[in-house]
C-alpha cells in the first residue's frame, strides 16, 4: 500500500499549473458580467533556474585590449619623478 500523503505531491502539481489558466477564465466570467474586456497579462517565459558556467580562459578574452605585447601607456616616463622627499 501507498501512503496518501505520498501521492498528494502528484496530484497538487497539476492543480498549481492549472491555477494561472483558472483564474483568467474566472476574471473573464467577472468582466463579462459588467461588459468589460478582460485582457489576460503578459506572462514572463519560465526560465532556467541554473545558470550555464562561466567561460574562462584565453578564449574568452579576445580582443585588441588583450593583444599580447603591447605594453600600456603611462602618463610618466621612466626615470621622472614627482619631486617629492620624505
Amino acid at each position: 500500500m501507498v501512503c496518501i500523503a505520498c501521492l498528494l505531491p502528484l496530484f497538487l502539481v497539476p492543480i498549481v499549473n492549472i491555477l494561472p489558466l483558472l483564474f483568467d477564465f474566472i476574471m473573464a466570467k467577472i468582466y463579462r458580467l459588467f461588459g468589460w474586456e478582460y485582457r489576460k497579462p503578459e506572462r514572463a517565459p519560465p526560465a532556467c533556474p541554473y545558470k550555464p558556467a562561466a567561460k574562462t580562459g584565453y578564449a574568452s578574452k579576445v580582443g585588441p585590449e588583450t593583444e599580447p605585447g603591447v605594453p600600456e601607456a603611462s602618463s610618466k616616463p621612466v626615470g621622472v619623478t614627482d619631486g617629492k622627499q620624505e
